[in-house]
């Protein structure tokens, strides 16, 4: 099992910028694919963006590709979202989340394969 701490939410306008953190202990952070999600008031959790064990391969929603920028450093045991130009839409817990097990990219893309989750950081896009 990995602590997932998430950090960097606040209240930004509308074409600003934003980097979110996420914060492991636990097992190495190195074993884990992981994965950014975010869930609006009244809607399902949805998927942002994920990163290899590497780093080499990412993955972004259409909603946000262009836009926000996944990242991990594993020495620091620190995964990032860079989020820029954000729109009023991005408003959301955006929570982080870490998959041990391999599967599919589709699945990388679904809440199933992610087993740690840490608590959330809220985001709010607004004028």
């Amino acid at each position: 099992q990995v602590q997932l701490v998430e950090s960097g939410g606040g209240l930004v306008q509308p074409g600003a910028s934003l980097r979110l953190s996420c914060a492991a202990s636990g097992r190495p952070f190195a074993n884990y694919f992981m994965g950014w999600f975010r869930q609006a008031a009244g809607n399902e959790r949805e998927f942002v963006a994920g990163i290899s064990r590497s780093g080499g391969f990412t993955l972004y929603a259409d909603s946000v590709k262009g836009r926000f920028t996944i990242s991990r450093d594993n020495d620091k045991s620190t995964l990032y979202l860079q989020m820029d130009s954000v729109k009023p839409e991005d408003t959301a817990l955006y929570y982080c989340a870490a998959s041990e097990g391999g599967t599919t990219t589709s699945a990388r893309t679904t809440p199933q394969p992610y087993h740690d989750w840490g608590q959330g950081t809220q985001v709010t896009v607004s004028t």
